[in-house]
């Protein structure tokens, strides 16, 4: 049985109240993000059947979607302007019957090209299309020639087959058209689930979506191709939410921030944890002392780094108000763990790979402290991932692994082939026991219950030497001041992209500890 409190209960029970992009990648919300769940294809098919059976007539939901969507088309194209809506044969399809025919009323010069036949059109779909008082013809890959806009109403989140033949052929034109996309739902040969593109798939400027996102719109590829989302309240009551039971979030803010920890009038620094820190050998410190300024500038009231007794004095020489301990081999770690007031340990940043590093994490293991196992401390256990996970899986205290693709593919070799991060993270932290922090511009966080956030504000920036490091300290940081590891993990993942795009271009890693007071003041105040 687990004994790892890499639980998330405390966020958990705030999910009962259900709350409720950067140019091309900033252009994704710019309001506040109030609707943090994401639904899974089969999750918004559930959510549209409750909606049904509370009373709402279905085609009253495909009406207010191409509502939605004619309205994000009359701000992309102007009036009078040509307009090819590509519909397909179902009820995405629907949707792009329903935004012409509104189009049509308002002035447009629109179009319709059905992929299939129409007379094979069902349900909602063939009422839509029965509306619809123009022509509809054939899809072809010349269809956009002369056209303002392009309707992209052709296949829906639920896509699960790769796209070929005369489907391929008419994404291929409208892509080479130039001509901007609108998606409805999610861009045609996305995986809403995955955010994998089978075989191919739109490029849109816009994607409408409705109710809530899907992972799809947040996970790479499928993000890159989405461009930005307009999220529309179609008439689902949010409390159906509870039912349906959603497991993945965006990561904001709005997930975490009632226990983000913030300084008392009348609280001390030993209020806001200790974070111990393991330095490497002498020309490998950097990596430490990175880290530990993240750990002291997201609030941890103490931080020591645990430096080897020859490379105290390069440490020493680098830092003020970070304590330095002299530190002789697993013994000497012991002795500082002793002291139970380090309640957060970080290891792995320039720890160094090899059996030195293995009997560290065994140590650390061993105490009561949360634990931050990072780089060397993750590639130390490659081929023998479960030499790691087992004290995990055995201990009361807090574990976040936090590895990049590599670090993955060495820990996890048999996920790799499992097309969705959000899978490959939710497994890698079931069979390990810890959060798991899946590196990259989509970053997942993880738990071991399933719980995910993914992340979509890293910039490009952040893939410079030492940024690793620095998260890895913002989260012991968090830990420190008990937070608790699902939590801690999304807090500084988000953290960790919101300095770093206020720093932008020409980022280095010893700026993110510098600008996080910014981003602290904006976040709490």
């Amino acid at each position: 049985m687990t004994k790892s409190s890499s639980a998330t209960s405390g966020w958990e029970r705030r999910f009962d109240t259900v709350p409720g992009n950067r140019e091309e990648e900033a252009a994704r919300h710019d309001e506040p993000d109030e609707t943090p769940e994401l639904l899974s294809p089969d999750e918004m098919g559930d959510a549209d059947r409750r909606a049904v059976a509370s009373g709402i007539d279905s085609y009253a939901l495909m009406e207010k979607a191409g509502e939605a969507v004619a309205a994000v088309a009359g701000r992309m194209a102007d009036a009078d302007a040509r307009i090819a809506v590509l519909a397909g044969p179902g009820n995405n399809g629907g949707d792009g019957f329903v935004a012409a025919r509104l189009l049509a009323d308002r002035g447009y010069r629109v179009s319709v090209y059905l992929l299939g036949h129409r007379e094979k059109l069902k349900g909602d779909a063939s009422l839509a299309a029965r509306a619809w008082k123009g022509p509809i013809k054939a899809a072809h890959s010349n269809f956009a020639a002369g056209a303002q806009l392009i309707i992209d109403a052709l296949f829906g989140a639920g896509l699960d087959r790769p796209v070929e033949g005369p489907a391929a052929d008419v994404i291929d034109g409208a892509n080479e058209s130039d001509v901007p996309i609108l998606s409805v739902d999610l861009p045609s040969g996305v995986d809403g689930a995955s955010g994998a593109i089978l075989g191919r798939a739109m490029r849109a400027r816009e994607t409408v979506t409705f109710f809530r996102r899907k992972p799809g719109h947040l996970l790479l590829p499928g993000r890159l191709v989405a461009g930005a989302i307009t999220l529309a309240d179609i008439g689902h009551d949010p409390a159906m939410l509870r039912s349906i039971g959603p497991n993945a979030f965006h990561n904001s803010p709005k997930l975490w921030r009632d226990s983000f920890p913030t300084p008392r009038a009348d609280g001390h620094k030993y209020d806001r944890g200790h974070t111990l820190v393991l330095s490497g050998p002498p020309a490998a410190t950097g990596a430490a002392r990175l880290a530990a300024r993240g750990a002291l500038r997201v609030g941890s009231g103490l931080v020591t780094v645990g430096s080897p007794v020859d490379a105290v004095a390069v440490n020493a020489a680098q830092l003020t108000a970070i304590m330095v301990a002299p530190m002789s081999g697993v013994t000497g770690l012991q002795e500082l763990l002793a002291d139970r007031r380090k309640n957060a340990v970080v290891l792995g940043p320039g720890l160094g790979v090899g059996e030195q590093a293995i009997a560290q994490v065994a140590a650390v293991m061993a105490s009561d402290a949360a634990v931050v196992v990072d780089a060397d401390g993750l590639t130390s256990f490659s081929g023998d991932s479960d030499a790691l996970f087992a004290p995990i899986r055995d201990r009361r205290g807090a574990v976040v692994l936090t590895p990049h693709d590599g670090e993955f593919r060495r820990l996890f070799p048999d996920l790799v082939p499992v097309s969705s991060k959000l899978e490959r993270a939710r497994e890698a932290a079931r069979r390990s026991g810890a959060v798991v922090v899946a590196k990259g511009p989509d970053t997942v966080v993880a738990a071991p219950t399933g719980i995910a956030a993914i992340s979509d504000n890293a910039p490009p920036e952040l893939a410079t030497a030492g940024a690793g490091d620095v998260l890895a300290g913002l989260i012991g940081g968090l830990l420190a001041q008990r937070m608790t590891a699902f939590e801690a993990a999304a807090a500084a993942v988000w953290l960790h992209g919101d300095a770093a795009n206020r720093v932008g271009r020409g980022l280095i890693a010893e700026d993110l500890p510098e600008v996080l007071p910014e981003v602290l003041v904006d976040l709490v105040g």
